[in-house]
């Protein structure tokens, strides 16, 4: 199956932390330029995705919300500070298939390191949905702060998958 923005959506949530988080906001974002094949027979899963492809499609929470400026800067943010313009690659080295669940582990290159990721997907039909949790820091990245470091992006991001493939792979 080969997936991509154009038969679903990879997204990013953010939360907030610090003592100043009541101003910040939980950002709901997509990646514009990402491609994965899944095979289940062959039991692997790649993706790559362009780290400078971020959009903003929302802010929740915040004092004041999340204006068209903010939403434009973000991604600039996350290009020039925190990925620096890095590729996002996932390779699996392990898949079980049990029925519509599968589980997969493998490796996740993010900000140039390479670390384990175990997650898992459900399949129903040609419908693919599926969430990985990482932490910023495991990957030698420093969550984004501002305000003197008052208010962060907490640690924790997850990654959603949600897609739809005709094809049978």
């Amino acid at each position: 199956m080969r997936l991509g923005p154009d038969n679903g959506t990879l997204t990013v949530r953010t939360g907030k932390a610090g003592a100043a988080s009541k101003a910040g906001h939980n950002l709901r974002m997509e990646v514009g330029s990402w491609t994965a094949t899944l095979d289940l027979e062959a039991r692997s899963l790649e993706l790559s995705a362009d780290s400078r492809s971020f959009r903003v499609i929302d802010g929740s929470g915040g004092v004041m919300p999340l204006g068209d400026e903010e939403k434009a800067a973000i991604p600039q943010t996350i290009d020039e500070e925190v990925l620096k313009g890095t590729p996002i690659e996932f390779r699996s080295t392990a898949m079980t298939v049990n029925g519509s669940h599968v589980d997969v582990e493998g490796e996740l290159e993010l900000a140039g390191e390479r670390r384990p990721l175990a997650f898992a997907l459900d399949l129903d039909g040609g419908h693919i949905k599926g969430a990985a949790r990482i932490k910023q820091t495991e990957w030698g990245m420093k969550p984004y702060s501002a305000l003197f470091g008052t208010l962060k992006v907490a640690d924790e991001v997850q990654i959603e998958v949600d897609a739809r493939s005709s094809d049978d792979g």
